[in-house]
């Protein structure tokens, strides 16, 4: 895959995409939108690929969106600054609902779309440089887009209080939120991602991909509702060649032969 605005590399089941627009500290552009679904719809497609690892070039992760396309769009109409809009949601849902794994390096400016992503991400390291703002309401914004994905992660407390204040929070203040996961120095974040992705590809892909569907339901479904379809979910694991390889490479005391061998 080449693209104009993201750096691709593979490494084994592991997709990088990095954001690469580091002259603008990553601000996503139309052009980079449209990149990263393409990128992820050929990740999705390959079925060598388990994971997905976004992050940015250049020290920062995402301004958020590139202003000179929302003024393009503003002087055009009404509805083509919706449509902009609008492709900056689809963005961020697709990587929301995506089977693969999906894991976000942060470092420096995350901001904006770049917030969204992160808040969609399973897992996120960040460098103890990250700072997260949602600056939109500053500038006479919205963030509309990416609400319903801060308040997933963040609640609505303090989703409501990020968004209307446009504070800035460091590192520390997102993992005791909950935006991260994990805080490392910036010479030991590649390490950390490192056992990050070791955990994740010791762990059955067709699994991964149903616990998240299953999780996603439990978001918004009263638990006795679910009793019956996760059964049948766990039954299709457990009696599925993942279900029976997991079993018997337990017994026999190896690794299974998804795992890193």
């Amino acid at each position: 895959m080449a693209f104009d605005t993201l750096a691709v590399r593979r490494d084994g089941g592991v997709l990088h995409l990095t954001l690469n627009r580091p002259e603008l500290r990553n601000a996503m552009s139309l052009a980079m939108v449209g990149e990263l679904r393409e990128a992820l719809r050929d990740a999705e497609a390959d079925a060598s690929t388990r994971i997905v690892v976004l992050r940015g070039a250049g020290g920062h992760f995402c301004a958020g969106a590139d202003l000179k396309d929302l003024a393009a769009a503003r002087a055009a109409n009404a509805d083509a600054l919706a449509e902009t809009n609008a492709r900056f949601g689809a963005l961020c849902l697709a990587f929301s609902r995506t089977p693969l794994a999906l894991v976000a390096v942060l470092e420096g400016t995350v901001m904006g779309g770049g917030f969204g992503l992160a808040c969609v991400a399973d897992v996120a390291i960040a460098s103890e440089t990250a700072s997260f703002r949602l600056p939109e309401v500053s500038l006479g914004l919205v963030p509309a887009q990416i609400g319903p994905f801060l308040v997933e992660r963040l609640g609505y407390s303090q989703a409501k209080r990020l968004a209307i204040s446009a504070a800035t929070i460091d590192a520390r203040q997102a993992l005791a939120l909950g935006l991260v996961h994990e805080i490392h120095a910036s010479d030991e974040l590649d390490t950390a991602l490192g056992r990050t992705l070791d955990t994740i590809l010791r762990c059955a892909p067709g699994a991964l991909s149903a616990t998240k569907a299953l999780l996603a339901k439990a978001r918004f479904a009263a638990p006795e509702s679910l009793v019956h379809e996760a059964a049948d979910v766990f039954a299709r694991a457990a009696l599925g060649s993942e279900g029976l390889e997991g079993t018997m490479a337990f017994l026999q005391k190896r690794k299974p032969h998804w795992a890193p061998q």
